[in-house]
């Protein structure tokens, strides 16, 4: 026995012997085209899994770009605790409550005249058409179109035969599932901005840290630079649409019509949406001053048309140009086309995203230009 283990213990200190593997083959010919079309149809197929891919997760990746850019909006407000004395987890804990007390009392502000204006608009749907008919232009349009007519009808057809029931239902299904999306979506958007704007300096250190050492600080000037311009954006239109939610509420108050600081609060939220916010804003408070009368309904789609006039051509050129640099064409032109590729998001990002490709333009590119 202790001769084999012996033997055994030589045989493995011995180098052994190669292994033939056989001759090495020649190596691919990469000019053939049967192997280009193999390397390019792979690629094809590679590039179509990942479109593919991207596109499935394309709004996960909305939320993500949501939550980046509600993080760097709010880091001014985190940084001006700071320097009061805070340590940042203590600022955006701070600021966090405040923008969940914000929702809280928006919900329980906003809902209840939401849901009674909504009913009073349609119990007395059938008294404004008749206060319409009144009217000697409308009248003579009703007489050449029928719409009042076509309305009645159809308004005494949804109210006779209990469809108005059946909408109603399906309608309430359809809003709680919308109401349930959007709670997660909302939820999972604050999770994610806790988390980002918790570890924004992180972050930009570690991107810093990728770049070349000897324009590392001049990156990092550009990056903080960047950042309070979407800051200053972020700012600039909460200014903005505060002014016209005072706006609103001191014209619901003129106009006595119901709950004037929840008609405000929602024209708060709606002019924070570019482009469209006062639309949708214009169409609510029409809505509930025609509850009223159709004189106060048509006074309040003036007045708030008037308004949407000096705030374009006057004020949010102003600020906008005042905050960010950036000319009011260019506002306009980056909102459109944000809004164009991306809907919502991308109006959201355009006007930051123009701030920030102007300042590289000024301290990039143009100067590289100047000395060439």
């Amino acid at each position: 026995m202790a001769i084999t283990q012996r033997i055994k213990k030589v045989a493995a200190r011995s180098p052994k012997a190669p292994v033939d593997y056989g001759i090495l083959g020649k190596p691919i010919n990469r000019s053939n085209p049967y192997y280009f079309g193999f390397i390019a149809t792979l690629g094809a197929l590679t590039a179509i899994v990942l479109i593919r891919a991207l596109a499935s997760a394309s709004q996960i990746f909305v939320l993500i770009l949501i939550a980046l850019f509600l993080a760097t909006g709010l880091n001014p407000a985190v940084e001006a605790l700071r320097k009061r004395g805070l340590s940042r987890n203590s600022a955006v804990a701070a600021i966090f409550s405040s923008v969940i007390l914000f929702v809280i009392f928006f919900a329980f502000v906003v809902i209840p005249p939401v849901i009674s204006q909504g009913t009073t608009l349609i119990n007395t749907s059938p008294a404004l058409l008749q206060d319409l008919m009144q009217n000697e232009t409308i009248n003579k349009l009703n007489n050449q179109f029928g719409l009042i007519d076509t309305l009645q009808t159809k308004l005494k057809s949804i109210t006779s035969d209990g469809t108005l029931l059946i909408s109603t239902f399906g309608g309430v299904i359809g809003v709680g599932k919308s109401v349930l999306s959007g709670f997660f979506t909302a939820l999972t958007i604050l999770v994610l901005t806790l988390y980002f704007i918790t570890s924004l300096p992180q972050a930009i250190d570690l991107g810093l840290s990728l770049v070349p050492a000897s324009r590392r600080d001049r990156v990092g000037v550009l990056t903080n630079a960047i950042i309070g311009r979407v800051g200053a954006f972020v700012g600039s239109q909460i200014l903005i649409a505060a002014m016209a939610a005072v706006f609103v509420v001191v014209l619901a108050t003129a106009l006595g019509m119901p709950s004037p600081i929840a008609i405000g609060m929602i024209v708060l939220v709606a002019a924070l949406i570019p482009l469209i916010g006062h639309f949708l804003g214009c169409g609510i408070v029409t809505l509930i001053a025609l509850t009223q009368s159709v004189w106060i309904g048509v006074i309040a789609f003036t007045a708030y048309v008037v308004y949407v006039q000096i705030e374009n051509y006057i004020v949010t050129p102003r600020i906008m140009k005042r905050t960010l640099a950036v000319p009011g064409a260019v506002t306009i032109i980056a909102a459109l086309i944000g809004s164009s590729l991306l809907g919502l998001v991308g109006g959201l990002l355009a006007v930051p995203v123009a701030a920030s490709i102007i300042l590289i333009l000024d301290e990039v590119v143009i100067p590289r230009a100047n000395n060439s």
